[in-house]
């Protein structure tokens, strides 16, 4: 019995030693900063990002002493879930607390917002708009001002096309408005010049007669098809229907010209209406202007369509790969064969 007492009191103080260590070791984590003085660091929150994986870069950046305990913390205040995305000011003389209040509750210096490629303008500001960076109908009153048209060398009637997509680190506004649009449509058809700059041939930028017919080739291109190495083909496609004076026929643009409010379904009366300025299949050569914001992959193809003879190219899936034909018989078939496998998609 008396050897049983001691084994029990031996566990009680061993229990009682773990739990001091433990309380001592959170102690020690919640008080002492990682450097003393600290330095200011600035440090970026992913869309999405997990409290783990914010918890081992804080720890990698000497902005916390141990990330183990940092996502304890953090679900013991159960804030593990409420990390904001963007780009904060940090110190490394900060305590964890500070660190994950911040994190959770503080202001980002620059707020993080990813633009896919793809968008309509109409789709970009909804983007912005529901980031908080602006407000929908100052981005439009911005991308269609002359001034900042003329100011950006953009020949359109919008900045459709020059909204280069990309992953942006922006300022906010207390009150978004139109210098707060401006800014960020400024910045974004800045990052389009840029990227364009390494694509142009010789480095030398295209005439403003030149720069219309790729931005609207790329458009197209970038709509047509998700495969960075399916564009040069998609775009040599077009070249040769261009060439031949034959119609693109491209539902994007059909799709475009109908604007913000349809509703996903492509019907043969708007392929047949000629009074939709972007059809292709009833105007010839290209549209009157871009229809999306590219990436730099469709506007490379653009400049350098890969020389072939096709004429025609189907979807093999939806939203699969293409097959490419030099005649219509052979589409036909292609066109015949899509329409077998997306009925066997279906009933998968």
């Amino acid at each position: 019995m008396k050897t049983v007492l001691r084994i029990v009191a031996v566990l009680v103080l061993l229990a009682a030693a773990a739990a001091g260590w433990a309380g001592y070791e959170a102690w020690t984590f919640l008080k002492t900063p990682p450097a003393t003085p600290g330095q200011e660091a600035f440090f970026d929150v992913e869309p999405g990002a997990s409290v783990r994986r914010v918890a081992d870069r804080l720890e990698e950046r000497g902005l916390i002493t141990d990330a183990r305990k940092f996502l304890l913390l953090a679900r013991y205040k159960k804030w593990d879930s409420r990390l904001q995305a963007g780009r904060f000011a940090l110190n490394t003389g900060w305590l964890p607390e500070q660190v994950l209040d911040t994190l959770v509750n503080g202001r980002p210096v620059l707020f993080r917002v990813t633009v896919p490629e793809g968008l309509t303008w109409w789709q970009t500001a909804r983007v912005l708009e529901d980031a908080g960076l602006v407000r929908f109908e100052d981005f439009r009153a911005v991308i269609t001002d002359p001034a900042f048209l003329r100011h950006y060398g953009i020949p359109f009637d919008s900045a459709e096309g020059f909204l280069m997509p990309d992953t942006y680190l922006l300022k906010k506004a207390d009150v978004p408005d139109r210098a707060q649009a401006r800014a960020v449509a400024g910045r974004m058809v800045d990052n389009f010049w840029r990227k364009g700059d390494a694509l142009w041939p010789g480095g030398k930028r295209p005439s403003r007669d030149e720069l219309r017919r790729l931005v609207i080739l790329a458009s197209v291109v970038e709509k047509e098809t998700a495969f960075a190495d399916e564009r040069p083909r998609v775009a040599g496609v077009y070249a040769n229907r261009l060439r031949i004076n034959m119609a693109l026929q491209a539902d994007p643009t059909v799709i475009y010209g109908l604007g913000p409010n349809f509703d996903g379904n492509l019907r043969r009366r708007h392929l047949d209406d000629a009074n939709n300025i972007y059809n292709t299949y009833q105007r010839p050569g290209l549209p009157p202007g871009p229809i999306c914001s590219f990436g730099a992959s469709a506007l490379a193809a653009a400049i350098t369509p890969e020389e072939h003879k096709y004429l025609y190219f189907v979807a093999i899936t939806d939203g699969g790969r293409h097959a490419f034909s030099t005649n219509l018989d052979d589409h036909n078939r292609a066109v015949r064969q899509y329409l077998r496998n997306r009925r066997a998609q279906r009933q998968q």
